[in-house]
């Protein structure tokens, strides 16, 4: 695997569907923010010649980071395909935000890719959101390979990032985690720093210069074996560690020497089962050059060490109602699954699907079942449909390369699907399926907007929802108490894009608003009320009079009415109307215009007059007297309080615990759990919440995790609602 000269210098051209999932290769690109993954991919296609040595495709764009949104925030902020081909594979490399705003992306990125290459800075190190997505991935047995990038920095070293990566990544076995290669340094630097301009291969003892800009072998020097034996030692016993022949530790440890094509087999199949994890080194090739630093070995590892589709444990499949359905899954030839993992818009092409196929064939201009379901607590509706789909083709930057099919095991992008959103399942139109979704984690900052002008407002429901329809890890919520229309995001980041897109996409300039909690009022103690409508004005008056007693019920009890009234003293057919003014009101509230909840209504006496009565006249009573009753009582504002679960590193409890105290919360119960971490469960009202999705990323350097739901309403301290009732007069 890279330990051997390679003359095929890259596919070069451009890249086309596959012909059998043996010939495809899935990876995706996993890392922090400026680790270096967007560069790493345009130089693996660079050496696999699907790029100029500008190092661009033919309109001069950029291979991933191509949206202009990108370029102004100078970050990834959505998955992108970049296939290419190398020794007769299909390549199909996914690039992924690195930052924790856009993890939804990643997810996607992880849903279509068969295997992982972690992308760690030598400058930076492994940061704590990058050890969870391994996690992640050992939980599912995915395939992963390190790559450290940077070694340019002035202090930048590979031995020890490599033994950092070991401690991160390793767990209870760090000798799965060891590098192929070793770095080859140039001469030295006036300030000292040795360039790293080559590798040395520890199972073929050969070293790989890329200082010319093509990558040239040649034989170590003598002052060079002694390095290259010891981590060759460490290397080989890794790989025999897990290697299927149990024999061969004890053979190899007898003395005996295990050739070099064995133990390239056992690492392919070690790699693949997800049990190995090589480390290798990369750099962007230099100006005009061809071939960046250890870009062969990649390409190598990928094509020879990385699954086909043909060897991944498929998502669970059913019928749109449940049934459990068994396919012979990459079977080119059985019936059609496909899944949406991204959804983007093109002005001039409209909607594009990015689509993994997992079994059959998906052809041009077909006619498909789209079924989506389980998302409708994000504002997805379920729905089955059936669809003629579009034209299919391969990306590439900004440009779409037809292709006539997509067999198992690739992906495509396919036009014009209406209805399609991102995790909707494709099927035949005559067997329609549905694949399990994947898992997405819940946006947890809510940004409230309203529409900026009376033309927007015309706009803004369908911009929504075709924003909604791109992010499932966008939630998107019609507030009935408070009016208020909320776009629940993972972060300010994952926000600011959501605007952008709006204003770009759809043309609909939007104005955010302070977002508002669903408060709620209830009486402190018993109070009475009378409320009395009487009106004549010629004709036909009015004429309703009720007596009322208001007492406070146990949080949870809601509105409770009693009917005490004897003697007839309001006629039977009028106490639904008294009823229903006292709920419309309580609805309304009695303070603050905040719904009225936790309290009995008792209907003790009344007046009705043979004519004049009638019901709207009760039910105006019914809702006098309850503001009456209010104005004779204490009324407490109820604010919600959520039930928080936050699982944080050890280190970070403390810190977590504090802050959770400083927002007014009661810390229930703490759990350890495994890796080092701890399950913290609290409760704390939600108005002190709003934004802790973005300060406990702050507080534990994007370490942490937290879930929220909704306990119940509970008073307000009274200082706190002072401040707030101010507020609110001050805004009005």
């Amino acid at each position: 695997m890279g330990d051997k000269a390679h003359t095929h210098p890259g596919a070069a051209g451009r890249a086309t569907a596959a012909d059998h999932p043996t010939s495809v290769r899935n990876v995706v690109l996993v890392g922090h923010s400026g680790s270096g993954k967007t560069t790493l991919v345009e130089a693996l296609a660079l050496t696999a010649g699907a790029l100029n040595r500008a190092g661009r495709v033919e309109d001069g764009g950029c291979v991933s980071d191509y949206d202009e949104m990108e370029h102004r925030q100078q970050r990834s902020v959505q998955l992108s395909l970049v296939p290419v081909e190398w020794d007769g594979i299909k390549i199909n490399v996914l690039d992924t935000p690195g930052y924790a705003d856009f993890v939804g992306e990643l997810r996607a990125g992880l849903r279509a890719a068969d295997a992982a290459l972690f992308v760690v800075s030598a400058s930076d190190g492994v940061d704590g959101s990058t050890r969870m997505v391994w996690e992640e991935c050992a939980a599912v047995g995915m395939p992963r390979a390190i790559v450290i990038t940077h070694l340019e920095a002035a202090r930048a070293d590979f031995e020890e990032m490599t033994r950092i990566c070991a401690e991160a990544f390793g767990g209870d076995d760090p000798d799965a985690v060891l590098p192929l290669y070793l770095p080859l340094h140039g001469p030295q630097a006036p300030d000292g720093h040795a360039p790293v301009t080559g590798l040395i291969g520890l199972l073929s003892r050969k070293l790989f210069d890329y200082a010319s800009g093509e990558r040239e072998e040649s034989e170590p020097g003598e002052e060079q074996l002694p390095l290259i034996d010891e981590a060759r030692s460490m290397l080989i016993e890794g790989i025999i560690s897990e290697s299927e022949d149990e024999t061969l530790m004890e053979r190899y440890l007898g003395g005996e020497q295990v050739d070099v094509k064995t133990l390239i087999e056992d690492l392919e199949r070690a790699v693949a089962r997800g049990v190995f994890f090589p480390v290798l080194a990369a750099a962007p090739a230099a100006e005009g050059a061809r071939q960046g630093l250890g870009t062969v070995e990649l390409l190598e590892l990928i094509t020879r060490g990385f699954p086909t589709p043909l060897e991944r444990e498929a998502p669970r499949v059913t019928t749109p109602d449940g049934a459990p359905r068994e396919l012979r899954m990459c079977d080119p030839d059985e019936s059609l699954v496909a899944e949406v993992v991204k959804t983007s818009s093109d002005p001039y092409v409209g909607r594009i699907s990015l689509v993994r196929v997992f079994s059959g064939t998906l052809r041009a201009d077909q006619t498909v079942h789209v079924s989506g379901h389980g998302l409708a607590d994000r504002g997805h509706e379920d729905h089955d449909v059936d669809e003629r789909i579009g034209a299919l083709s391969t990306p590439f930057g900004k440009q779409q390369r037809p292709v006539s099919h997509v067999i198992a095991g690739d992906l495509a992008c396919v036009a014009k699907l209406s209805r399609a959103e991102t995790g909707d399942t494709l099927s035949a139109k005559d067997d329609p399926l549905l694949m399990a979704p994947w898992e997405m984690p819940d946006p947890l900052l809510p940004l409230a907007i309203q529409a900026h002008s009376k033309p927007d407002e015309d706009k803004l429901s369908q911009g929504l929802a075709r924003l909604v329809a791109e992010d499932p890890t966008m939630r998107l919520e019609q507030n009935q108490d408070t009016h208020q229309v909320v776009l629940w995001c993972l972060g300010e980041a994952h926000a600011d894009v959501a605007l952008e897109r709006l204003r770009s996409r759809y043309g609909v300039q939007v104005d955010v608003v302070p977002h508002r909690v669903s408060l709620r009022e209830t009486f402190g103690d018993r109070a009475a009320g009378r409320g009395r409508h009487v009106k004549q004005s010629g004709g036909h008056g009015q004429y309703a009079i009720c007596e009322i007693e208001v007492e406070p019920l146990p949080g949870g009890s809601g509105i409770e009415f009693v009917d005490e009234v004897v003697g007839g003293a309001v006629p039977r057919q009028f106490i639904p109307s008294v009823e229903k003014g006292v709920r419309a009101q309580a609805a309304k509230g009695v303070a603050a215009g905040h719904p009225l909840i936790d309290v009995r209504v008792t209907l003790r006496d009344g007046k009705a007059h043979s004519v004049d009565s009638s019901d709207a006249a009760f039910q105006t009573a019914g809702a006098l007297a309850l503001r009456e009753a209010a104005a004779q009582a204490r009324i407490h504002l109820l604010e919600p309080v959520a039930e928080v679960s936050v699982l944080v590193g050890d280190d970070y409890v403390g810190a977590v615990m504090s802050d959770l105290s400083g927002r007014r919360g009661k810390v229930l119960g703490t759990e350890q759990t495994s890796g080092g971490r701890t399950l913290i469960r609290a409760e704390v009202p939600e108005i002190e919440i709003g934004r802790y999705a973005v300060d406990l990323r702050s507080l534990t350097h994007g370490t942490a995790r937290f879930g929220r739901r909704y306990a119940r309403h509970e008073p307000m301290p009274p200082q706190v609602a002072d401040r707030l009732r101010e507020e609110l007069r001050a805004a009005s």
